[in-house]
C-alpha cells in the first residue's frame, strides 16, 4: 500500500512539474515572438558565418577569439554595407521619385516612423538647412523640431540596439555552439535517437542554406562590381552606370531569388544607359545592347545555371527556397525573409525523416523516407553509433533478427 502511495506522489509530482515546464515553454514562446526580428538575424548572422569560425578557430584555437575575429571583420562589414547600400538606394529613389512617393514613409512603416508624417519630416529638414527660420516662429519650429527629432532618434537607437543585440547573439552562438550541442545530445537522449537526427539534418541545411547566400552575395557582387567597372571603362562619352558599389551588392543581393537574380537591379541599369544613350547620340544604343547580352550571360544565366546550384543551399531546391524568400517579408516584414526560410526547413525535415512513420504507424528511423534528393541525409551528417549503444540495442533485438547475424551486420533501430 506505500509503495502505491508513494507512485501516486511520484506520479503527481512528476505532472507537476511538466505543468511548470509547459508553462516556461509558453512564456519563452511569447518572448522569442516579441523578439522575434532579432533573434533570426542573429541566428542567419551564426549560420552565415560558422563555417568561417571553424577555419578561423583551427588557426587561433580558441573558440571566444575566433568567434569575435568573424563577427568582426565579416559580420559587421557585412550589415555596415547593407546598411550604406539601403541608404544610398533610398536617397536615390527619393531624387528619381520627386516628391511623388515618400520612400521614408514605406521604410518607417518597419523602423517606428510611420508616426512622423511628410510634412513634418519636410520641415524638420527646412529648420535644419534654413536656421534663420526660427526666428519668424521659434515656438512652433522647436515643438516641431523636437517632438520629430526625438521621433526619428528613438527609431535610429532601435534599429541600432536590434542590429548590436542580434550581432551579440551570433557572437555568442559561435561561442558556445559545442557546447549547446552537447547540452542537446543529452537532452534528445543520445546521437542515435531521432530527434537528434532530425535536429542535425535541420541544423546542416540552415548552414548550407545561410552560408551559401553570404557566400553567393560575395561572389556575386565582386562579378557586377567588374561589370558595372568595365561598363564605365569602355562606355561611349555620356553613359555611365552611377553608385557602382552599392548597385553590385544590391545586384548581389537580389540573385539570391532564383529566376529573379540580377534583373531587378541591371535591367533598370540598362535602362538608365539606354535613356543616357538615347540623349547622346543614337549609335550608343549599339553599345547598350552589347552590355545586355554581357549582362544577362555575367548576372544572370551562367550564375543561375551554375553558381548557384553549388554555392547556395545545394541540399535544397532553388525554386523552394524563392517561393520561401519572396513570401517571407510579406507574411512577417523585413525579418521575414530569414524567419521563413527557418521554417521551411524545419518543415521539410519533418516530412522527410518523421511523418511517413506517423502516418503508417511504423517506428521511427534515423533514415529520410521520403526526398532522398532534398534535403541533407541525416545519417551521413550524424555520428557513427557508439560501441557501447550497438551493445545495448543487440541486446534488445529479437531472437529472429539475430538470426541475420551469419550473413552481415544488421541495422539498428534508433529510440524514438
Amino acid at each position: 500500500m506505500a509503495h502505491s502511495d508513494d507512485r501516486t506522489g511520484l506520479e503527481r509530482s512528476r505532472i507537476g512539474w511538466w505543468l511548470f515546464v509547459a508553462l516556461l515553454a509558453a512564456v519563452a514562446a511569447y518572448l522569442a515572438w516579441q523578439f522575434v526580428g532579432l533573434l533570426v538575424l542573429g541566428v542567419f548572422g551564426y549560420y552565415a558565418t560558422r563555417p568561417i569560425s571553424d577555419r578561423v578557430g583551427e588557426v587561433v584555437d580558441t573558440d571566444w577569439l575566433a568567434a569575435g575575429i568573424t563577427v568582426l571583420l565579416v559580420l559587421v562589414p557585412v550589415i555596415a554595407l547593407s546598411l550604406y547600400a539601403g541608404y544610398q538606394l533610398l536617397l536615390a529613389l527619393q531624387g528619381f521619385l520627386a516628391g511623388s512617393v515618400d520612400p521614408l514613409a514605406l521604410l518607417g512603416q518597419y523602423f517606428g516612423l510611420g508616426d512622423v508624417s511628410l510634412a513634418e519630416r519636410q520641415s524638420l529638414a527646412r529648420a535644419l538647412e534654413n536656421p534663420d527660420e526660427f526666428l519668424t516662429n521659434p515656438r512652433q519650429k522647436v515643438v516641431t523640431v523636437v517632438q520629430t527629432g526625438r521621433t526619428v532618434v528613438s527609431a535610429v537607437a532601435g534599429t541600432l540596439l536590434l542590429l548590436a543585440l542580434s550581432v551579440t547573439l551570433s557572437y555568442f552562438l559561435l561561442k558556445y555552439d559545442d557546447d549547446m550541442a552537447d547540452a542537446l545530445r543529452q537532452l534528445f537522449g543520445g546521437r542515435n535517437t531521432v530527434a537528434y537526427a532530425y535536429a542535425t539534418a535541420v541544423d546542416t541545411d540552415l548552414k548550407s542554406v545561410f552560408f551559401g547566400n553570404l557566400l553567393f552575395v560575395a561572389v556575386m557582387s565582386v562579378i557586377a562590381g567588374l561589370a558595372y567597372l568595365g561598363t564605365n571603362l569602355l562606355a561611349p562619352a555620356g553613359l555611365e552606370v552611377p553608385m557602382v558599389a552599392v548597385l553590385a551588392f544590391l545586384t548581389g543581393a537580389a540573385s539570391l531569388i532564383p529566376l529573379v537574380v540580377g534583373k531587378i537591379v541591371y535591367v533598370p541599369v540598362l535602362a538608365l544607359l539606354a535613356v543616357q544613350a538615347v540623349r547622346s547620340s543614337g549609335s550608343a544604343l549599339a553599345f547598350v545592347g552589347a552590355t545586355a547580352v554581357v549582362y544577362f550571360l555575367s548576372l544572370d544565366f551562367l550564375p543561375q545555371t551554375f553558381l548557384q546550384p553549388y554555392i547556395s543551399g545545394r541540399h535544397l531546391d532553388g525554386i523552394m527556397l524563392m517561393f520561401a524568400y519572396l513570401l517571407g517579408p510579406v507574411l512577417f516584414g523585413w525579418y521575414g525573409f530569414f524567419l521563413l526560410p527557418i521554417v521551411f526547413v524545419a518543415i521539410l525535415e519533418a516530412v522527410r525523416i518523421v511523418l511517413p512513420e506517423l502516418l503508417h504507424g511504423e517506428r521511427l528511423t534515423l533514415d529520410a523516407s521520403m526526398g532522398g534528393s532534398v534535403g541533407s541525409d541525416p545519417q551521413s551528417e550524424g555520428d557513427v553509433p557508439s560501441d557501447e549503444y550497438a551493445e545495448n540495442r543487440f541486446e534488445e533485438r529479437d531472437p529472429q533478427s539475430s538470426a541475420d547475424d551469419d550473413t552481415g551486420p544488421s541495422d539498428s533501430s534508433p529510440s524514438n
